[in-house]
């Protein structure tokens, strides 16, 4: 695959520090829910957008187009940061629950530092 050792060692450490970055957004989604700093769910998510009561919405990567053009255009209007990331699957594990498509964080500083790994 790689014509050098040099260059397979550092796609293998970039790879390695992408999926550690990705477990600490998980943990950070995790300690959210505990401190009662998340909404998930559409229709939850949908309610604090509206209300403008979140500071980041993730839906994840396998949500359907009309649920992504949904939450893009009611936090683009609202300024709300929306970001397509993760699967349903590791997002609901995170919080403890089933498959979960779309998340607000409620939290600012929080927000901001899931902003920043992601």
């Amino acid at each position: 695959m790689f014509k050098n050792k040099k260059l397979s060692q550092q796609y293998l450490k970039k790879e390695l520090i992408n999926k550690m970055s990705e477990k600490k957004v998980y943990q950070i989604l995790s300690l959210c829910q505990k401190g009662y700093n998340l909404v998930s769910g559409e229709f939850a998510v949908k309610q604090a957008v509206l209300n403008k009561e979140v500071f980041l919405v993730i839906v994840a990567n396998e949500a359907s187009s009309n649920t992504q053009k949904l939450f893009n255009d009611k936090c683009r209007y609202r300024n709300i940061p929306c970001i397509k990331w993760g699967s349903s699957e590791d997002i609901g594990r995170s919080l403890g629950k089933e498959h979960r498509v779309v998340v607000g964080i409620t939290n600012e500083k929080l927000a901001n530092k899931i902003m920043q790994m992601i």
